[in-house]
């Protein structure tokens, strides 16, 4: 793909960058860099200095934090079309990441350097309104997050999470590890809710994935 099919790509999955003034335009064009993460890289560490702001083309990232005794808690993913909440934190405050973000998937982003950020938040109206409505809408999903780990049920949670990761053809390519770092729980718990209803017809469990089969009946069975 050439850098104008880059930049054109990039415009298209983020529409508002189409209401930047010509001159802005030019800017983010000139400097945006497109960096690409196979699955299992590292798109930034722990206390890691924040040098772009970041968007995702193609691929998703998961962001977690690791405890103390290694257990992983997932924070939030990103997808196509996505920014980073904590990146935009990280670029409003001067400050160093707060949790770490792996690509679970080859993954393209496109990453505007920290002056070019800084300098549109300053003198653009229409990317500071990009921004900070993003940024707000992330930040709500991140308490909606903070709501469910503290009080939905544990069974709650993991039917939430099977429905999201589902595919068309209703199968999660997730672990049972995997699903257990994201939702807070260990994998013993996890596999042993799986078996319950795999035995009850509304999951079918295949090697390193699950196969939603009655997905009404597994909403509910969340609930209860």
């Amino acid at each position: 793909m050439t850098d104008a099919q880059k930049l054109e790509r990039w415009i298209a999955r983020f529409p508002p960058i189409q209401a930047l003034s010509s001159a802005h335009l030019q800017i983010a064009r000139g400097t945006v860099q497109f960096p690409v993460l196979e699955a299992g890289a590292t798109a930034y560490e722990l206390h890691g200095e924040c040098a772009h702001y970041l968007m995702c083309l193609e691929g998703r990232t998961r962001i977690f934090r690791m405890s103390e005794s290694g257990r992983e808690v997932l924070i939030y993913k990103v997808g196509p079309g996505g920014t980073c909440a904590l990146t935009t934190q990280c670029l409003l405050s001067g400050g160093t990441f707060p949790a770490q973000s792996v690509a679970e998937e080859r993954t393209e982003l496109a990453a505007l350097p920290v002056g070019t950020f800084q300098h549109l938040m300053g003198e653009s109206a229409a990317f500071r309104s990009f921004v900070l409505g993003d940024y707000t809408r992330l930040m709500t999903g991140l308490f909606t997050l903070i709501d469910e780990v503290a009080f939905s049920p544990l069974k709650q949670r993991l039917a939430q999470r099977l429905l999201s990761e589902a595919g068309p053809q209703g199968v999660a390519a997730v672990t049972h590890q995997k699903l257990a770092d994201d939702i807070g729980s260990v994998r013993e718990v996890v596999s042993r809710i799986l078996a319950q209803w795999a035995e009850a017809g509304l999951i079918a469990l295949r090697r390193g994935a699950v196969e939603i089969v009655d997905r009404t009946s597994l909403a509910a069975a969340g609930r209860r």
